[in-house]
């Protein structure tokens, strides 16, 4: 038997969304055909609801920008509707903006046309749809629905009544007693049966209102049972299923997620953040899959203490997944980090927090943030761009791609309320964006988002930048990681936003 310290048990802290704790919309930089696009997906808060889709272009050549929703993969992916014009703004002639309704939870995707000077071009950006909560009536209107059901109600009685008691007359003659007292009878008694009615629609109401909310429960951060065995073999387990609950032939049904379905996103089953108190450490690791549907990882040395677990995985469907929870751990003596593998060790985050913009490298070079100027605002997507120089200020062209990005960053609030693994393309996971692009294939040009990333005889220049918008005010520690000379490296920058 294994001692107790072997054996540490996590406690998780739910938050009720998906991968990207905290930042549920969608950020998307990329080519379509000749045009260079900025997409943002704003999310609804409830499922069926209206997400508005904004697209900057980078040129003026843009004229037309058409958007439709539709599922990911499986049935439908390939059959577009009709699409929706998007309104150009008439202040900014490259700003497009359109509302679409997203009918259904899970894994779609929104498919953009643009169309200019240099013909007609796609993009599809994968688009997680879920409810973030069930919005209750609000008292005013469930006011207006009991006056309203009482008085159909009463009317249904009253036409009851008169038919029994005058349907049968001659012009002129007054009902007799007999007539009257048949109409009491079935005014009473349908008194009783709309009674029944209203008893019964509103138990149909509750029913399909709890399973809404079982809905929007199922697509929380799953809990999960994270052990450590033989002193340094971390074990993550997801506890109970993952399920998406999708619209089937019969309805509303659960699809479940089954961890040997798992898909690769940037060639690993599972990217696992660490995050040290205070965000004063930080390790990138990725387990493996093991039998039992589990991951684990050997980990490399560590110092003891509860650390902060963000655990990402992408199910076959495309839907991506944040493992959130915290985990006791006691000192690790292992081998440093290797391959993909990072860690990072720095000052915590202090509070008020002094914007960082330059952040000193290993070697003595360094890595700088471009901000524009004016403070940080929420809700607000750009291109974050960052610099890699020596220690002279000259650009550094040594950078190799890093897991098939030219960086990954990792974007955290202080409270932990938000985190966001991003890359260049935005804050969509590139296994969705490759089954996205898959149904573009057939168009002359189109190529796998990672086979293009991927191709390592390209050199990566020293300037690289992420789509992205923080969802709410706080202070933020953004690691900015990248790869020189088979080493991985990381920058942490601090930001304040409004």
């Amino acid at each position: 038997m294994r001692k107790l310290s072997n054996v540490l048990c996590v406690l998780f802290v739910c938050t009720p969304l998906y991968a990207h704790v905290g930042s549920p919309d969608v950020y998307y930089e990329g080519d379509a055909g000749p045009y260079h696009l900025f997409v943002t997906v704003r999310l609804p808060q409830v499922i069926p609801g209206v997400a508005e889709i904004q697209v900057r272009c980078a040129s003026k050549d843009v004229q037309t920008i058409q958007v439709v929703p539709m599922r990911l993969t499986g049935p439908g992916s390939n059959l577009p509707p009709i699409p929706d014009v998007a309104q150009r703004s008439k202040d900014d002639p490259q700003f497009f903006v359109s509302s679409l309704w997203l009918m259904e939870f899970g894994a779609l995707q929104v498919r953009i046309q643009a169309e200019g000077t240099k013909g007609k071009a796609e993009l599809a950006v994968p688009v997680p749809a879920f409810a973030r909560q069930s919005l209750p009536m609000n008292r005013s209107m469930r006011g207006l629905h009991a006056v309203s059901m009482l008085f159909l109600a009463l009317t249904l009685v009253l036409i009851a009544g008169a038919i029994v008691r005058e349907s049968s007359l001659a012009p002129g003659e007054s009902p007799s007693g007999s007539n009257k007292v048949r109409a009491i009878i079935v005014m009473a008694g349908a008194v009783v049966v709309s009674a029944v009615v209203l008893y019964l629609g509103k138990a149909w109401w509750n029913v399909e209102a709890a399973h809404y909310e079982d809905d929007v429960n199922s697509l929380k951060p799953p809990k999960a049972q994270i052990t450590l065995q033989d002193g340094d073999r971390l074990v993550i387990r997801p506890q109970g299923r993952l399920a998406v609950p999708v619209v089937g032939a019969d309805g509303q049904f659960a699809r479940e997620v089954k961890i040997a379905d798992v898909i690769p996103d940037h060639g690993h089953l599972m990217h696992l953040f660490l995050l040290g108190p205070g965000m004063d450490r930080m390790w990138h690791l990725h387990p493996d899959r093991v039998e039992g549907g589990a991951f684990a990882e050997k980990l490399p040395t560590m110092p003891a203490g509860r650390y902060q677990v963000f655990a990402d995985i992408v199910d076959k469907n495309g839907f991506p997944w944040t493992l959130v929870g915290e985990v006791d751990l006691p000192q690790i003596s292992g081998a440093g980090p290797a391959g993909d593998d990072s860690a990072w060790t720095g000052k915590g985050l202090k509070q008020p927090v002094s914007d960082t913009t330059v952040v000193q490298l290993a070697d003595g070079g360094r890595m700088v943030w471009e901000r524009s100027a004016g403070p940080l605002k929420t809700n607000v997507g750009a291109s974050f761009k960052f610099r890699v120089e020596d220690k002279n200020g000259a650009p550094l062209h040594d950078l190799q791609p890093y897991m098939g990005m030219a960086a990954h960053a990792e974007i955290v609030c202080s409270d932990l309320s938000v985190f966001a693994h991003i890359h260049p393309a935005g804050s969509v996971s590139m296994a969705a964006l490759d089954l996205a692009q898959a149904g573009l294939m057939s168009h002359p040009g189109m190529e796998s988002s990672m086979a293009m990333q991927m191709a390592s005889d390209r050199p990566l220049p020293p300037e690289f930048s992420f789509p992205y918008g923080f969802p709410h005010p706080g202070d933020y520690r953004i690691f900015v990681q990248i790869k020189r000379a088979g080493q991985v490296e990381t920058a942490a920058f601090d930001a304040h936003v409004e």
